[in-house]
């Protein structure tokens, strides 16, 4: 660790639109366990910039606290050698979710044993409530720092002066727009639409299954023809006796064996009468 002679009293911190959304966006994939990693930026004067992060892979990640491993530092150095030669680690960051900005004793152990250089700084930011804040070496003591600038590089862009037209639906008009967005603003009528249609459609599927099973299984009566003397049924009979109650139907004989209800009789099995003669019955 650095002598306290080399402590500064204050400093400035600006950190880059940038670098602050990438660390919020590592953070809030992890809203359990805490997540950390190295600021790379620059140092000049009384001045500290921050122009990006890089995440620490492969960190001891736990509830409410994290640890940089071997393996992390070793992933850090080859990313920052690769994308950021000539800038320098001038702090670290890590989350706090769900119980607020501050360093623990344990922060502040990473903090004096990593990184101790004057001006380099601690980024805690709670996903949950969106609350972030940094500390640094005022003096010999850890604090808060109470002023962060943060810098947009695109500052300073002219209003419209970007070349890009406004965001339109694809393959449609304001016309199809317009009436999407109608069609969009009532989606309770439509649940109710498609509600009533299932009910009318259920109701005729009952009342169709019903019908066929009625016809299936209730009693159905055939009325034929008889002759009333033998009381056998009629196979020639014309078709006009097929619709009459009497006269020759089965319910016009009294003593029809085949009418429900009687007793089975014995057919008549008449003798013919000889040539010439009256036959009786």
């Amino acid at each position: 660790m650095k002598a306290n002679s080399e402590r500064v009293k204050g400093f400035d911190l600006r950190i880059s639109c940038d670098a602050a959304r990438q660390i919020r966006q590592h953070a809030r994939a992890s809203s359990k366990a805490e997540v950390c990693g190295v600021l790379i930026g620059s140092e000049e004067g009384s001045v500290t910039s921050v122009q990006a992060s890089i995440p620490g892979a492969n960190a001891v990640q736990g509830g409410s606290h994290v640890t940089f491993t071997q393996d992390t530092w070793e992933h850090i150095y080859r990313i920052k050698d690769s994308d950021y030669p000539e800038a320098r680690i001038v702090g670290w960051y890590h989350s706090h979710p769900g119980f607020g900005v501050f360093l623990s004793d344990h922060d502040a152990f990473i903090h004096k044993n990593f990184f101790s250089a004057p001006r380099q700084v601690a980024w805690v930011y709670d996903p949950h409530s969106d609350e972030e804040g940094c500390f640094g070496w005022m003096g010999t003591k850890l604090e808060r720092l109470p002023r962060i600038v943060l810098v947009d590089a695109k500052g300073g862009e002219g209003a419209g002066e970007t070349g890009k037209p406004e965001p339109l639906l694809l393959g449609s008009d304001d016309s199809d727009a317009d009436a999407k967005i109608e069609l969009g603003s009532s989606p309770s009528e439509a649940r109710a639409m498609l509600s009533a249609g299932i009910t009318v459609l259920s109701y005729l599927c009952i009342m169709v299954l019903g019908f066929f099973l009625c016809w299936y299984f209730y009693p159905r009566y055939v009325l034929v023809p008889v002759d009333p003397r033998t009381g056998q049924i009629l196979l020639n009979a014309p078709p006009e006796l097929y619709n009459e109650g009497s006269n020759g139907m089965d319910g016009g004989n009294p003593n029809n064996p085949n009418k429900p209800g009687n007793p089975a009789l014995p057919l008549a099995n008449p003798t013919p009468a000889p040539h010439g003669l009256k036959g009786k019955p």
